[in-house]
């Protein structure tokens, strides 16, 4: 099993969002894609891609992951709780031993690529996901603004700390289409390539309300599409030109 981490420097950027809609061409691809929600006190993939709630496990004790309508495999500790509003009250350690236990305690089954929703920032948490989880390389997701910008680098530069390579930028949220005219407005200001610190841009994604809508109605695989496609496509280039571990 192959995997591949989306990383963000702070929440809010739309990591998961990314996340699963990348997760979800992946399985269009190759049918054989799961998603570790390893943003144990955030979590929210289960509910992005419509989960149904629940604990179970298999003759061996290994914990059998949720599934979504599409097929994808999710393993995370929101499938756990009771309800989504339920909070995750642990301290560093516990996150990151549960990090470990989803990951090495879940049965993934016939899966080849994992995707990694990691927790936010380059605290503990992360490092857990870069150390134990070994991922093949990194999708970092990021907004325009200049603040938010440096923080990716951060995370590039933690990246580069843990030997991990970084195959790309995701720029979310850059623009908005006003429906009206049609103009483009960019409302967090423009990023140019020269300051993305050497990062290539794998996707630009806009805002866009009817997106919001399905992500919370539970139908994210259903969000952007072909864009999705074109990220995974980029995303298994660069996995492929990386030797799979044996």
């Amino acid at each position: 099993m192959r995997v591949i981490a989306v990383m963000s420097g702070k929440g809010g950027v739309g990591k998961s969002f990314v996340a699963t809609g990348l997760a979800a061409a992946l399985h269009r691809a190759t049918g054989a894609t799961a998603v570790l929600d390893a943003d144990i006190t955030g979590s929210s993939v289960p509910h992005l891609l419509n989960v149904p709630r629940g604990a179970r496990v298999n003759a061996e004790g290994l914990m059998l992951p949720g599934v979504s309508p599409e097929g994808i495999l999710v393993s995370s500790m929101s499938l756990m709780l009771p309800a989504d509003n339920k909070a995750v009250v642990w301290r560093g350690p516990l996150i990151s031993n549960g990090i470990g236990q989803l990951f090495s305690e879940s049965d993934w089954g016939e899966t080849e690529i994992l995707v990694v929703d990691m927790p936010p920032g380059t605290s503990d948490a992360a490092l857990t996901v870069l150390d134990k989880l070994k991922p093949e390389g990194i999708v970092l997701v990021t907004t325009p603004q200049d603040m938010v910008t440096n923080v990716a680098r951060r995370s590039q530069d933690m990246a580069q700390m843990s030997n991990v390579p970084v195959f790309g930028l995701v720029m979310n949220m850059a623009y908005l289409m006003c429906p009206h005219c049609g103009e483009r407005i960019d409302v967090f200001g423009k990023t140019d390539e020269e300051d993305l610190a050497g990062m290539e841009r794998l996707l630009t994604l806009p805002l866009n309300q009817e997106w919001a809508a399905l992500e919370d109605s539970g139908h994210a695989a259903d969000v952007a599409n072909e864009e999705f496609d074109a990220l995974a496509t980029a995303v298994l280039a660069k996995m492929n030109a990386v030797p799979a571990e044996v």
